[in-house]
């Protein structure tokens, strides 16, 4: 039971007195008020509502041999004073300091700022979150006085917020449909062009970049999940070392994320993509031939032999962006994945060790790569030597050559910024023509691949360096469907069948079951019964 005491007080007021018991005055002539707390009259006549409980506890003194007396009020009844009294004795007595001062912006920088387990660019990201996020919305108020509506209420600010800029995204595709028809008007008009038709153009340009330049980037589910991960890290933590007793981002409330699967460009998506622009989810994988068309088309790019890495071996891209050639051994015909260059949200670049353990790995090139990468390797010592010679005729128009050691460099040796080759990728293919995918999108099809060439998930995983098999599993079991085809038919195979129908060629393209003719009997079911249906035999 706790030590202290329970009672109701109220807000009224009365003027202060003075010896002779009248009103005591302040420079304006107004009397000076006092509080009647528990004397008002009307708590004595215990008049229903009136007033508040409040709780009193003596709490042991502090190290420092400091008094501590916590009190609070606003409870409607006496028992749910007496119960939040017991509570912060119970927890004080579990040594959770109750009376902590410190804010939610005062705790959570100091939290990010003593993570050294993080990596720095996730420190970064994590620091911006809680900077941008949540410290404007709640970070004055007390950690020990952070409840889960707080929290809440956040999130509802970011789905209104969403809707904010789904309207502006409308807002902008009207205004480059807009935009597109004055400059179609104003491009067809015959010569010499009316001027009211580049004025109507120049206007709806103006409203377009107006239009742009507002927010329109979805904060989704996946998003919304990775900010209150963040949040919750550290009130995980506030717990632990015993600052709070409950985590209030425990019962928050969000939408339903789903990682999205990959999808395969089958003929009737690219068909659909073709007549529409419409792209089926937001991880597309191409089909083997596909890929192989792709890397037919792109042997002249710069880029050529990373993204052939990419698509047999699947580093990342800031794995592949990273390599060094003293990880590269063409010997031996290995890459060792030691080093990623990762990009802020700056786009500052900077090198870092893997993401995880799993990451850090070692994989055989195979022969195509291989002889690439040497070509590549003489190919880079020459460029190194031209450029030197015009660095060497001209030091006002040319850089010095930066011998950075990376495998994939720009022509004066600077490693490719992360960014640039994803842009870089995006615009190739787009000159191609193809069905598109993202850079990262390569290492999907590095596993299809894998699982077409009969690897298995456990081998595909070593490969991607993925930390889990459940995720290797999850992600990659049906991803390329002529496979589960397959599968699908072998299973149907076992079966001995005498009398099943059989695949006749469709006089429209496709396949479908014989069927019997007019005046025909069609298949027929026998049903043979197991020997607990069979009749008994005769004796």
């Amino acid at each position: 039971m706790f030590k202290g005491s329970i009672y109701k007080r109220c807000g009224c007021t009365t003027p202060k007195l003075d010896e002779a018991g009248e009103p005591i005055l302040n420079a304006k002539g107004n009397p000076v008020m006092r509080e009647l707390k528990d004397d008002c009259p009307r708590l004595k006549k215990r008049e229903k509502g009136h007033g508040s409980w409040y709780y009193y506890v003596h709490l042991p003194d502090d190290a420092k041999g400091d008094r501590r007396r916590p009190r609070k009020g606003g409870y409607l009844t006496k028992e749910e004073a007496e119960k939040a009294a017991q509570k912060l004795w119970d927890e004080a007595a579990d040594g959770v300091d109750v009376e902590n001062k410190i804010t939610v912006a005062e705790f959570l920088r100091t939290w990010i700022a003593n993570r050294a387990d993080l990596k720095d660019t996730m420190k970064e990201e994590y620091a911006d979150d809680l900077e941008k996020i949540f410290i404007p919305a709640f970070g004055h108020r007390l950690l020990r006085e952070l409840r889960t509506s707080h929290v809440q209420a956040v999130f509802a600010d970011i789905w209104a917020f969403n809707e904010v800029k789904a309207a502006n995204q409308v807002a902008a595709d009207q205004a480059r449909a807009v935009c597109a028809a004055a400059h179609a008007a104003w491009k067809d008009a015959p010569r010499p062009r009316p001027p009211e038709l580049r004025a109507a153009w120049n206007a709806a340009r103006a409203n377009l970049k107006e239009a742009l330049s507002k927010p329109r980037r979805d904060t989704g589910p996946g998003r919304q999940l990775k900010l209150l991960n963040t949040l919750s890290g550290a009130m995980k933590h506030a717990v632990k070392t015993k600052v709070l007793t409950d985590n209030p981002c425990e019962h928050v409330n969000l939408p339903k994320y789903e990682a999205p699967d990959p999808l395969v460009w089958t003929d009737e998506r690219v068909a659909h993509w073709r007549a529409t622009g419409e792209i089926p989810g937001p991880v597309m994988v191409w089909t083997p031939e596909q890929t192989g068309e792709f890397l037919d088309r792109s042997t002249d790019h710069r880029l050529y032999p990373a993204w052939h890495m990419q698509v047999f071996r699947a580093p990342r891209r800031g794995e592949s962006a990273g390599l060094r050639w003293t990880e590269l051994d063409l010997k031996q015909a290995t890459a060792t994945i030691s080093h990623t260059l990762v990009t802020n949200r700056n786009h500052k670049v900077r090198a870092e060790s893997p993401k995880s353990r799993a990451s850090n790995r070692t994989f055989t090139l195979d022969s195509s790569t291989l002889a690439l990468h040497i070509a590549l390797r003489d190919t880079q010592q020459t460029e190194k030597a031209q450029w030197q010679a015009k660095y060497r005729k001209d030091p006002k128009k040319y850089e010095p050559y930066m011998d950075t050691g990376y495998v994939y460099v720009q022509p004066d040796g600077r490693p490719w910024h992360p960014d640039s080759m994803s842009q870089a990728f995006a615009r190739h293919i787009k000159r191609l023509g193809l069905p598109p995918i993202r850079l990262h999108d390569l290492r999907h099809c590095a596993a299809s691949l894998s699982l077409a060439a009969g690897l298995s998930m456990k081998a595909i995983q070593a490969l991607l360096g993925h930390a889990s098999y459940a995720l290797t599993a999850n992600t990659y079991t049906s991803l390329m469907p002529q496979f589960a085809q397959v599968e699908a038919d072998a299973t149907v195979a076992v079966v001995p069948r005498k009398n099943a129908p059989t695949p006749t060629p469709d006089p429209e393209g496709g396949d479908r079951s014989t069927e019997p003719s007019e005046g025909q009997a069609g298949p027929q079911l026998t049903l043979v019964p197991t020997p607990r249906d069979a009749a008994p035999a005769a004796a």
